[in-house]
């Protein structure tokens, strides 16, 4: 959000905006005018609705359709974008901004670790493999420097892209397999069966633990790109 800079009484759009904390934070700190918080979950809506007001609104809905209310003077979004493919979803958010506008993003770019790693080597196998059809999670997420290519060709100037990690200390490196239930293996557990889901994360812990170091407390890096680029006047 820092990245961000404030626009007086301009239009935003929050995608993926969760539980609205974070929205009602940049609506107002931005100095927008009008700010609406999209999200595909009902639940996540029902506890956003509690910040809304002063020209912030919240809707139902997906960032793989098109933005209502565009053309937008900032796009933003926290951790939501790594569910799509980013070539086809960049361009469309840049057609709904304004020139001179801000696209401000921020995505998990975790996959290289042995936490995500372990997890689809494992959904390769027997019976994971077959109770997945073959499939295995697919990252859209890409290096820093594809998006600074891919900005630049769209029209954007003043990018910054970031790539940052944030040091996540926890209790023990089995508290590692909780945090990753919670995020990367929710695609595995929505496609098994639940007692095949049960194997699996059996599995999941008993190869991942011992290639991690029996710390107390535990250090678990998390990498994240930050992106912030100005649409050019020109387009």
């Amino acid at each position: 959000m820092a990245l961000v800079e404030a626009v007086p009484g301009g239009r935003a759009i929050d995608l993926g905006c969760g539980t609205g904390e974070l929205t009602k934070v940049l609506h107002e700190a931005k100095q927008f005018g009008s700010t609406v918080g999209l999200d595909n979950s009902e639940a996540m809506l029902e506890q956003a609705v509690a910040h809304a007001g002063g020209g912030l609104r919240f809707e139902l809905g997906s960032f793989l359709e098109p933005a209502p209310g565009a053309p937008f003077d900032v796009i933003f979004s926290n951790a939501a974008l790594q569910w799509a493919d980013h070539e086809q979803l960049v361009a469309r958010l840049t057609a709904a901004l304004e020139p001179g506008g801000q696209l401000a993003v921020q995505m998990p770019a975790n996959h290289g670790h042995l936490s995500h790693v372990t997890a689809d080597e494992l959904a390769a196998e027997e019976p994971f493999v077959t109770a997945l059809g073959g499939h295995r999670r697919k990252w859209p997420v890409q290096p820093p420097e594809w998006y600074a290519h891919l900005l630049f060709r769209l029209g954007y100037r003043d990018i910054d892209i970031r790539l940052q990690i944030y040091p996540h200390e926890l209790p023990s490196r089995a508290d590692v397999v909780q945090w990753v239930k919670g995020t990367y293996l929710t695609e595995y557990r929505s496609r098994l069966p639940a007692e095949t889901y049960a194997l699996y994360l059996d599995r999941y812990t008993e190869r991942l633990l011992p290639q991690l170091a029996d710390d107390r407390p535990f250090l678990y890096p998390y990498k994240r790109i930050l992106l912030h680029a100005r649409k050019s006047l020109e387009r």
